[in-house]
């Protein structure tokens, strides 16, 4: 067994290394960092002080979308980065582009694709999907294998509960007009959804609203409501007391 770090990367004091680990060209790490074996740092990454990057983990790879992919990238994007204290999970992949802020974790299974931007204190649980171009504010949760579709945007303290689906295009991939139209939802502060639900494209969730398990979103939900059903509607009010204190 052995190691890699190319010449070229900067390596801190206190940094441990794993077995079989790659550290490609350009790689920052800071100090007391963590790589497990059989990692892999692509070109450029920058990995803040005191974070742990689990086994197996796959970080900053460069985008290799399909020929048939609505995505493509005629440039290398700019290099991944992470912030400090944040723990990375096993077998994890996280892709170049996209920033990670401060004390996040991104569990054992996870990804996260090219240009999104991942706030502070954020959880990314176990095998959840983040696709491209996905906004995550600070101190929200989005529960394992919960699909988090390209271009959504989950502001501060919102949670999102395990296996929730969110879409983007209802054209389903047919003409193309449906790139003029193709968004994900917007799921606005202190807002919750229930385990298994599903967010049709381009929804809004208003501040501290709620949406119970199961529910099929298909039009915008006011603040402070509690939706639920196929399709979801409103039944009551969000009580005071589950509201977010300032």
């Amino acid at each position: 067994m052995s190691t890699f770090v190319h010449e070229t990367a900067k390596v801190s004091k206190k940094v441990r290394i794993g077995e079989n680990a790659v550290i490609l060209a350009g790689v920052e790490l800071g100090e007391d960092i963590e790589i497990g074996h059989n990692c892999v740092i692509h070109k450029g990454t920058r990995l803040g002080a005191g974070t742990v990057v689990g086994d197996g983990a796959v970080v900053g790879k460069q985008p290799n979308p399909a020929k048939t992919s609505s995505v493509s990238y005629s440039e290398p994007l700019a290099p991944l980065e992470v912030g400090e204290g944040c723990i990375i999970g096993a077998g994890a992949v996280l892709y170049a582009g996209s920033t990670v802020g401060n004390n996040t974790m991104v569990a054992d299974l996870a990804s996260i694709r090219e240009n999104s931007r991942i706030g502070d204190f954020v959880l990314i649980g176990r095998g959840v999907c983040v696709e491209n171009g996905v906004e995550i504010g600070n101190y929200t949760k989005v529960q394992s294998n919960a699909y988090i579709t390209a271009y959504t945007v989950l502001e501060d303290h919102v949670f999102i509960a395990p296996c929730v689906t969110t879409t983007n295009d209802n054209f389903m991939g047919r003409t193309e007009e449906r790139f003029k139209y193709m968004r994900g939802a917007h799921v606005k502060r202190g807002a919750r959804v229930g385990g298994n639900a599903i967010l049709l494209p381009g929804i809004s969730i208003g501040e501290e609203a709620f949406v119970a398990a199961g529910s099929v979103v298909t039009r915008d939900i006011p603040p402070g409501k509690l939706v639920m059903g196929v399709p979801a509607k409103v039944v009551r009010d969000v009580s005071e007391e589950e509201k977010l204190k300032d």
